[in-house]
């Protein structure tokens, strides 16, 4: 009996092996899909506060080619519109931070800041208690009133939730804790603090603001159904997708036959490797 036992986790072992060494490659997720044209559109629960993610671009900033993460807050009862402007690049871990064009409701202008040196923006991995910093010089305009600023955004991972939105069920999803400190002129002072969740390859999913506002995605133009290649349902296709069906190989479960060919087998194995999360 234990003979039989130790060869079938040998064969396990040993199929699973061969599909790794022709297809696999490392599985990370995602949290901040940042193609041209992506689009997120989120809104509070009555429907009367909107605010939508869009990246656009390329355009060319400083002799550096950037794209445009534009980010349009509504109150769709009033026409008030206010539109923020991140100028990014996107790395192999991370997305790069190079300018804003922020408008402030609460000093009635608009907050700009370049980095020489690029911050991080965003991760695109990311894992529970990651934190990084963004700092900059400012410079505020307000009517006439031109003065420089300091702002300071500590951002951290907090937590890792499920989350149900209009557009869907996202499982999960990283929590980002963004707590600001801005001042100019010894006279203006906001701390502010808000929430943005992220679902790994989808995005922005849920937005909290600093009044406590919640903003849950109503559309978005990325895939947001689940991956039948995730067949252990945590959100991504990774090594542990492999293991579920590696021990139910020889088998008849239709959670662990992604071929749809009636039994577990190799197949199974060589479409979830190759179908493994960015």
């Amino acid at each position: 009996m234990k003979a039989k036992i130790f060869f079938c986790w040998l064969k396990t072992i040993l199929i699973f092996g061969s599909v790794c060494s022709l297809t696999f490659t490392a599985a990370a997720q995602n949290y901040y899909p940042a193609e041209v044209g992506n689009t997120w559109v989120l809104e509070n629960a009555d429907a009367e506060e909107r605010r939508t993610y869009s990246l656009e671009g390329p355009e060319t900033v400083d002799g550096t080619e950037v794209i445009t993460l534009k980010i349009v807050t509504e109150k769709l009862s009033t026409d008030d519109v206010d539109t923020d402007k991140y100028f990014l690049t996107v790395g192999t871990e991370s997305i790069k931070l190079h300018g804003t064009i922020l408008e402030e409701a609460a000093i009635g202008g608009t907050v700009t800041a370049d980095f020489p040196t690029p911050a991080t923006f965003f991760p695109l991995h990311l894992e529970l208690g990651d934190k990084w910093q963004i700092v900059a010089d400012a410079e505020v305009k307000a009517g006439f009133l031109e003065i420089g600023g300091k702002s300071t955004t500590n951002l951290e991972v907090v937590a890792f939730e499920d989350l149900q939105t209009p557009a869907g069920t996202f499982q999960n999803c990283a929590k980002v804790e963004l707590a600001l400190q801005f001042s100019a002129g010894g006279f203006i002072n906001i701390d502010a603090t808000t929430y943005q969740w992220l679902a790994p390859d989808v995005g922005p999913v849920q937005y909290q603001n600093s009044d406590g506002l919640l903003f849950k995605l109503v559309r978005t133009n990325l895939p947001t159904e689940p991956d039948p290649h995730d067949v252990n349902a945590d959100g991504v296709v990774n090594i542990l997708d492999l293991i579920f069906v590696a021990a139910r190989l020889g088998g008849i479960d239709p959670e662990a036959d992604v071929t749809g060919d009636g039994v577990v087998n190799i197949l199974d194995l060589v479409r979830i490797a190759q179908n493994l999360s960015d």
